[in-house]
């Protein structure tokens, strides 16, 4: 399990930085400097079946690589080169290095024939998409050539209207999960402590703060010292957003109110909400004061010491240590003066950013997004999610979808088999998540965090300010907007809720933000979330 514990900490806290360029050309590359070989013509594409191709081709395919194994090895690869009659040539580089690789590789020109998993900001897909470097998707799923695909987005018209650009076109494919209800850590009780004072979960701030208050004063962790936190956080990252429903506001940048009116959060009265309260945490010590200076070991090595009574993480044993259990329950958000609260910033059920684009130096488009398609349907999803089946898993039920693991071999970890098996391990890659994967696989904790799900956050749920496009002009303005507002932001955050600031310079606070062009940021994002709406 400390293995699990470990694989699933890798998987979601990887990011991306420019180091370590001199690894990426890996072991794996299995000759990733060649060029394509063979092409199909549209008419030697088959639209339905395998194989694709009759003729089998090669292509070349750029990712990132979370270093668990060779590409040219794993099982699910091989197999979709059997099924597909398609091959490819791997240019992979280690996820830390990756943006730094892909930057230098639309600079020089030097293309892929395909992205995967390859983390396509929106500026990026509109800015090469324009461009002509990208080729429009959006042509071959309407011709037929990604069935899967064109039911998904006929299913879920917001899906295609959030990855079509202001041209018009699809230049990226996003992740698609549409059972998902979070998409970062949300908040947890120490379920030890709220056994030890003997109270239900709070409702509203106020009894949140007579909980955190008596976690304080009265020594839950009973080792007869007051070294108990009540809540803790690393630069507020992992709870604003969670704090923020409080007052209403679901997301931390921008977001539209129910009139399709949009607004830039931390100039609105909510978000001051959410700083008196925090302010009032900091004051009374009921916010540990190494919010803005500690590690997340820092953090976790408190959680396992018994001492913070709210925390946020991915599951509550991350920080608290032990095996996942059903002691820790998840926080149900709390309700503010402000009406409707709370609310909570659901997971938009696709990725923020595109996960496989076709470059216009690959000679056989309408095979490639047939390739891709597969990911997109319950076998294909299937098969990239757990591997063939027989491996780590098998049947019970085919017509139903029920499945169930096998033994690993040897005793090993089998989230870390997986990595072998899969490049659906540690990156972000293309294709759809559903119910329907997992169908007889999840443990009795899976269970319990979905019903925790259902119960304290679906109810509350606020679909998030959509991915929207900027235009190229727009989004140099805006890029250039947010690069000092949100450094004021984050600064004046941390002077407000550790009264360096005071609280009465908030309208002093708001002229400053407006003068950087707050009101701007939302006239861009009014008019990218209206032509959003409209399709157009």
């Amino acid at each position: 399990m400390k293995n699990l514990r470990k694989a699933s900490s890798i998987l979601l806290c990887l990011t991306l930085s420019a180091t370590m360029l001199a690894a990426c050309g890996s072991k794996n590359d299995g000759g990733s400097s060649s060029v394509s070989s063979g092409s199909a013509s549209a008419e030697s594409v088959k639209k339905e079946g395998f194989p694709i191709v009759d003729k089998p081709i090669t292509l070349t395919m750029m990712s990132q690589d979370a270093g668990v194994a060779d590409w040219n090895q794993m099982p699910v690869l091989q197999e979709m080169e059997k099924l597909s009659g398609i091959k490819f040539t791997y240019q992979l580089a280690p996820i830390d290095s990756f943006a730094t690789k892909k930057n230098l590789v639309f600079a020089s020109g030097d293309l892929p024939d395909v992205f995967y998993a390859a983390d396509l900001k929106p500026a990026e897909q509109v800015t090469y998409g324009s461009q002509g470097v990208l080729i429009p998707l959006d042509k071959y799923i309407d011709e037929g050539y990604a069935p899967n695909i064109k039911k998904i987005f006929d299913e879920h018209p917001d899906i295609r209207k959030s990855f079509t650009t202001p041209d018009g076109h699809i230049y990226a494919l996003p992740n698609i999960d549409l059972s998902a209800v979070w998409y970062r850590g949300p908040m947890w009780y120490n379920g030890k402590f709220l056994k030890a004072l003997n109270v239900t979960e709070p409702k509203t701030t106020d009894e949140l703060y007579t909980f955190l208050k008596r976690v304080r004063d009265e020594d839950p962790n009973g080792n007869g010292k007051k070294d108990e936190i009540p809540l803790t956080s690393v630069k507020l990252d992992d709870l604003r957003m969670y704090f923020l429903g409080f007052w209403g506001i679901y997301d931390e940048k921008v977001y539209a109110d129910k009139d399709g009116k949009v607004h830039y959060t931390p100039q609105e009265e909510g978000y001051k909400g959410y700083l008196t309260f925090m302010n009032r945490l900091w004051k009374e010590n009921l916010l540990d004061h190494e919010t803005f200076s500690q590690t997340p070991e820092q953090k976790k090595a408190k959680g396992q010491n018994n001492q913070i009574a709210l925390f946020s993480d991915y599951f509550p044993y991350f920080t608290l240590g032990g095996e996942p259990s059903t002691d820790n329950p998840l926080m149900t958000p709390v309700k503010s003066e402000v009406p409707g609260s709370p609310v909570y910033g659901k997971h938009p059920g696709i990725s923020a950013n595109g996960t496989f684009a076709i470059t216009s130096h690959n000679p056989a488009p309408e095979a490639t997004m047939r390739w891709i398609d597969y990911q997109f349907s319950y076998d294909g999803a299937t098969l990239f999610t757990q591997g063939p089946e027989n491996l780590l898993w098998k049947y019970k039920n085919k017509e139903t979808h029920e499945k169930e693991w096998l033994p690993v071999q040897g005793g090993k970890d089998r989230e870390e088999v997986r990595g072998t098996i899969t490049p659906n391990y540690g990156i972000q890659t293309p294709g759809m998540s559903s119910s329907e994967l997992t169908k007889g696989l999840k443990s009795d904790f899976d269970a319990w965090i979905d019903k925790e799900n259902t119960e304290k956050l679906v109810p509350i749920g606020k679909a998030p300010y959509p991915n929207v496009y900027l235009t190229n002009e727009e989004q140099s303005e805006a890029s250039s907007l947010f690069s000092d507002l949100d450094t004021y932001v984050q600064q004046m955050e941390a002077k407000f809720i550790t009264g360096q600031e005071p609280l009465s310079n908030w309208d002093k606070y708001v002229a400053q933000i407006k003068k950087m062009g707050g009101d701007r940021i939302v006239e861009l994002y009014q008019g990218a979330y209206d032509r959003w709406n409209t399709g157009k």
